[in-house]
């Protein structure tokens, strides 16, 4: 992989991965709602089933799932039945205490399994797959494997660092949410992007 092609994957990864998401959602919910200690399992579950998910594209399971399209719609009936679910938990939670007692939480075993049905991760790993991973600069690449080997390190940092980075955002802001009826209606707020991400999940 020369300077060009390894500059162009940092620019892309790093647009996907900081850009809001389900992933990105989640984290700041996390944090905010059971402090940054509690969202690291998160943080470290989303790198760890994006790789899996990549490894398992750049070794032929994307190109299954597009050719057979009841593969496509379980996948994007799952992702989109889970933001639903998550943004009816976290809609409901309006104090700290609620958000313990109702159960408000995202184990690492649940985040590494968002990934398999998270749309917006299936179109990054496609999209690396063959356009970084298959082939190279418009031609076949002659190396796949190593190219799909630098694909998951640098994509395992910016997958880490960009909920890393949302969490802390939502633990810093966790003291302010725990007065009145803030932390209700912040809530409800990631509640709606998630919905706006399974909106968007059920068109693509």
């Amino acid at each position: 992989m020369n300077t060009s092609e390894l500059a162009t994957l940092l620019l892309f990864c790093t647009a996907m991965s900081f850009s809001p998401g389900p992933n990105t959602t989640l984290s700041t919910a996390l944090a905010a709602n059971h402090g940054l200690r509690r969202a690291m399992r998160f943080c470290l579950a989303v790198p760890t089933g994006w790789t899996l998910l990549m490894l398992a594209s750049g070794l032929g399971l994307g190109a299954l799932v597009l050719g057979v399209p009841t593969l496509r719609w379980g996948v994007k009936v799952v992702g989109v039945a889970y933001m639903l679910w998550l943004a009816w938990r976290l809609a409901r939670a309006s104090s700290l205490r609620q958000v313990d007692e109702r159960r408000l939480d995202v184990s690492f075993l649940q985040g590494i399994g968002l990934q398999f049905v998270n749309i917006k991760a299936w179109m990054l790993a496609l999209t690396l797959t063959a356009g970084w991973v298959v082939n190279a600069g418009g031609q076949p690449s002659d190396n796949p494997g190593q190219r799909l080997a630098i694909i998951c390190v640098v994509m395992m940092f910016f997958a880490f660092s960009s909920n890393l980075t949302y969490a802390a955002a939502g633990s810093l802001l966790r003291d302010w949410l725990a007065q009145n009826r803030r932390l209700l209606w912040f809530n409800r707020g990631l509640a709606t992007v998630l919905l706006a991400t399974a909106a968007w999940m059920a068109t693509v």
